[in-house]
């Protein structure tokens, strides 16, 4: 049904929605449970997305995780539904506790394998590429930053 919507219309929508929201998180300072998906291939080359929204730096896929729904799940979806990738295998990271526009954000954060070329929905997502780990674009937002070097560390006692 969404669908309908011209997406440079939509896309303002995204917009408006996510403004509203921090408002909304500044005066209600709610308690949000998220998890995000640190998504490599086979060549180690990292997925990240530019969203219509927000501050235009590049993300990893993040979002919410909805009622009766478990974290992991919530990853694959969110990494399905912002790239159009698929999960071939995803395993815990470990939990990030951040504060973003007022609202305290318990995010789970998980490392996948992907395979198959992301795709932006113009939508949300107006971009979705693989970057090889050495030559990331620029700018990353902050809590993708926080993320890759949590990824990172893991990584490192693996």
């Amino acid at each position: 049904m969404l669908r309908l919507i011209p997406a440079p219309l939509h896309r303002l929508l995204y917009k408006t929605a996510d403004f509203l929201r921090s408002l909304w998180w500044q005066i209600a300072r709610p308690q949000i449970e998220g998890a995000a998906v640190v998504a490599t291939d086979a060549q180690g080359r990292l997925l990240l997305i530019r969203l219509s929204y927000g501050s235009g730096g590049w993300n990893i896929p993040t979002g919410g995780v909805n009622r009766a729904e478990e974290p992991v799940d919530a990853a694959r979806r969110e990494l399905r539904e912002e790239t159009g990738c698929e999960a071939e295998t995803i395993v815990p990271l470990g939990v990030q506790h951040t504060i973003i526009h007022g609202a305290r954000n318990r995010v789970h954060v998980f490392a996948a394998k992907v395979s198959g070329p992301p795709a932006a929905d113009m939508r949300e997502v107006i971009e979705a590429r693989m970057f090889a780990m050495d030559s990331l674009p620029e700018p990353l937002t902050k809590t993708t930053q926080r993320r890759l070097d949590l990824y990172r560390s893991v990584s490192e006692q693996r």
